[in-house]
């Protein structure tokens, strides 16, 4: 029976027909992160494994911050969420709505989190109907849009009456509190390392994720950066959503975001998550990264299998070579590595684009989830010889 209203998972990948090899990788927490602590259900209606369902994706195949319990998805109910993402079960079923969720529950969970980023940023009317559902049961929410539910009437009565919260990831600190761009990046003198795209919702954060952690299994201390609402949702304890950020206070709170990172942590290395793609005409984020971390190498994100941007059907996907030459045009940086987005590819596709572009780029190129990590540290270690000396010293 439903419950009346009251007053871990780690396997990556895009929805695909590749046929994983034997060293595909699983993401385990980062070792300097709080462990998992509070259980949560995911709302991905209609989206689950889509592009515009990334936030419920992510949080399917690596959470340091919640244990995802189910997803929501009445249009592929009864599958398990890994199977959707990658053919791998991982015990965390789909269910056709709320109810059914928590009914598989057995209790009412900690968080129900809106897994979704349509291009709108904001609920439809079933949306709100769905949330304000899920707080009367007693459950906080977790909201990664633009639109700020703490800003709204009827979401702050609905916290007061269930006695509950509402985390709006995206929102920034207060007008007085955002900080300019300083200069003082030159103060970070470990490497910094930006995972930008070709696209948006192309795998640069899964890319980012996995490269940092592979990195500190080696003995490398890394610390990742986030600069979306997945990232912080997942628990990336440095990061900010930049897309909410104004403009003039981008390259400056990341900047200021990632010396936090540094001082703190005393890092070898700092890995900084990408957003849209500086060729892009719909995003500006990639510009901010750029400016604001100031990158002494630059891992690029391509999906070879897409015919045109995400949302836009009569816009083509650029070459990477294109994008490469934008990015070091932009910036002094330059692009050290070439990642895959396997989706709609075949396994022997897969090899023939790393065949391609490493003789077209001149450049490393893997593919993130079915080849091994160690490929991503090793195009550090190429880009960075000396570095990769403490690399090996530090992993033996």
């Amino acid at each position: 029976m439903p419950l009346a209203p009251t007053g871990q998972s780690t396997t990556l990948s895009y929805p695909l027909k590749v046929t994983l090899p034997t060293d595909t990788l699983a993401i385990s927490p980062d070792p300097h992160t709080e462990p998992v602590a509070d259980s949560a259900i995911v709302y991905c209606e209609a989206n689950f494994g889509a592009i515009d369902g990334k936030t419920a994706n992510g949080l399917v195949r690596h959470s340091q911050k919640y244990k995802i319990l189910s997803v929501i998805d009445s249009s592929k109910a009864g599958l398990d969420a890994g199977s959707v993402l990658d053919g791998t079960p991982i015990d965390i079923p789909i269910c056709r709505d709320l109810a059914a969720a928590l009914t598989h529950a057995g209790a009412v969970p900690d968080y129900f989190i809106y897994g979704m980023a349509p291009a709108s940023g904001v609920l439809s009317p079933h949306e709100r109907t769905i949330l304000l559902e899920a707080m009367g049961y007693g459950m906080n929410i977790v909201n990664g849009l633009h639109e700020f539910l703490n800003d709204d009437p009827e979401f702050t009565r609905a916290a007061v009456r269930g006695n509950v919260t509402i985390r709006d990831v995206r929102k920034p600190r207060g007008l007085k509190g955002l900080r300019t761009f300083s200069g003082r990046i030159s103060e970070v003198t470990c490497p910094v390392i930006a995972v930008l795209g070709t696209d948006c919702a192309i795998g640069k954060r899964t890319t980012a994720t996995i490269l940092t952690q592979t990195l500190n299994d080696r003995g490398v201390k890394a610390v990742m950066v986030g600069t979306g609402q997945t990232g912080l949702i997942q628990g990336a304890r440095y990061g900010i959503a930049l897309d909410a950020v104004p403009s003039q206070f981008c390259a400056g709170e990341l900047e200021a975001t990632i010396i936090e990172a540094f001082e703190a942590e005393n890092p070898a290395i700092i890995i900084v998550e990408g957003q849209g793609a500086l060729s892009h005409p719909a995003y500006s984020t990639s510009a901010f990264i750029l400016r604001g971390s100031c990158p002494d190498g630059v891992v690029l994100q391509h999906a070879p299998g897409r015919a045109h941007r995400c949302d836009f059907a009569t816009m083509a996907m650029p070459r990477p070579a294109s994008e490469i030459n934008l990015i070091e045009t932009f910036a002094d940086t330059k692009v050290i590595g070439l990642t895959i987005n396997h989706e709609n590819m075949t396994g022997a596709e897969v090899n023939r684009a790393i065949l391609r572009y490493e003789n077209e780029l001149a450049l490393p190129v893997t593919d993130a989830l079915t080849r091994s990590p160690d490929r991503l540290v090793d195009m550090v270690l190429a880009a960075f010889p000396a570095f990769g000396v403490a690399l090996t010293a530090g992993s033996g």
